[in-house]
């Protein structure tokens, strides 16, 4: 591999019926594969179809699995808080098994506060209701068992313990996922600091990729997937991709950001909002000023918040792959999906100056 693998991150946000959109995100996977990404990953989110509209990416991924055979399936995230941790297991092993071991585990505390209530959770506890669910869901992964039982989860979930990704937006949080020996899951929704609104996105996840590479114990595997979003098109499209763009990059700016966007440009808009949008000259040139990528082990694309077409999108899909990946050294094709496969496993070192080297 010569860097990051390349992944794919669906968000379900076409205008269109449920089982459209379901279905457009599984022709969207099947793509990614042929194209040679190393993974897919979806998003968790509840109540409504602004946000997503997937409230069981175990039940979509697997209907992924069956279409696939190679590429990583995972969840980025699953909100832990709101969701039992023993069902979450179950149905990630069972997953996995139907995948022949493809599973990478994202988790995260949740970001949508108005979702709690409707599960019984306070909000204002997600940090340490997650904290409680991850020690019952590793217990039940790892093979410790069940809380205040004799029982163990069926199938057995093998090493999927150890493909478990955390989300964070803090360096805090990326201590503790590297605590763990975790992944750490990066997305370009990052906050901004409020004296800082257009901060470039490296400025903000480099210090957290350094705080958990610091605290990940010796001889685990960094981990690390930063999430993206990316429209790219052929030159013809580009003038329809910034239309497309527009409103959702406005309204992503004034509620994330809380800026005023009257007056600004779309190419402003873009930048403000870590969006690469245009030819693959232009995503290329504005990947490529992003140095969050090369502390990267993985990076995945989307395309939200640009309203992109099922159409606009699977080619978007071809040309990552083919043309802009080996420009900026993003690596594909069976070995990055096998690659990702065993990144878990333990590095070890067998004499000073060795290179590093997988555990078999």
């Amino acid at each position: 591999m010569t860097g990051p693998r390349l992944g794919f991150f669906t968000r379900l946000l076409e205008e269109a019926s449920a089982a459209d959109r379901y279905r457009f995100a599984l022709e969207q996977i099947e793509q990614a594969e042929r194209s040679g990404f190393a993974s897919a990953w979806v998003a968790q989110h509840h109540f409504g179809e602004h946000e997503g509209g997937l409230p069981s990416p175990f039940v979509l991924l697997a209907a992924a699995a069956e279409r696939t055979s190679r590429i990583g399936l995972g969840t980025a995230v699953v909100t832990l808080p709101i969701d039992d941790p023993l069902r979450v297991a179950e149905d990630a092993v069972v997953l996995d098994q139907l995948s022949d071991g493809r599973v990478q585990l994202g988790l995260a505390t949740g970001g949508t506060p108005s979702s709690f209530a409707a599960f019984g959770r306070d909000s204002d506890r997600r940090r340490e209701i997650f904290a409680d669910h991850v020690e019952v869901l590793l217990d039940a992964l790892e093979g410790r068992g069940i809380r205040g039982t004799s029982s163990r989860i069926y199938p057995a979930a093998g090493d999927l313990g150890e493909r478990v990704w955390q989300a964070t937006f803090s360096v805090d949080g990326g201590r503790r996922a590297g605590e763990r020996g975790d992944g750490l899951l990066l997305s370009r929704t990052q906050p901004r600091p409020a004296d800082a609104p257009d901060a470039p996105l490296h400025d903000l996840q480099l210090p957290i990729i350094a705080a958990y590479r610091d605290a990940l114990p010796d001889g685990a595997p960094v981990r690390v997937l930063a999430s993206r979003t990316a429209l790219v098109v052929d030159p013809e499209n580009r003038t329809r991709a910034l239309e497309l763009a527009d409103a959702g990059l406005r309204q992503l700016a004034r509620t994330m950001f809380g800026l005023d966007t009257d007056g600004l440009s779309i190419d402003e808009l873009a930048r403000i909002t870590d969006t690469h949008v245009g030819t693959v000259d232009e995503v290329v040139a504005s990947l490529g000023a992003d140095q969050t990528l090369a502390a990267a082990t993985d990076v995945s694309f989307q395309v939200h918040s640009v309203a992109a077409t099922h159409e606009l999108t699977l080619r978007s899909l071809q040309l990552l792959a083919d043309e802009v990946a080996p420009r900026l050294g993003l690596s594909t094709g069976p070995e990055a999906a096998d690659a990702l496969r065993h990144a878990h496993r333990p590095l070890v070192t067998a004499r000073p100056g060795d290179t590093p080297r997988e555990i078999s």
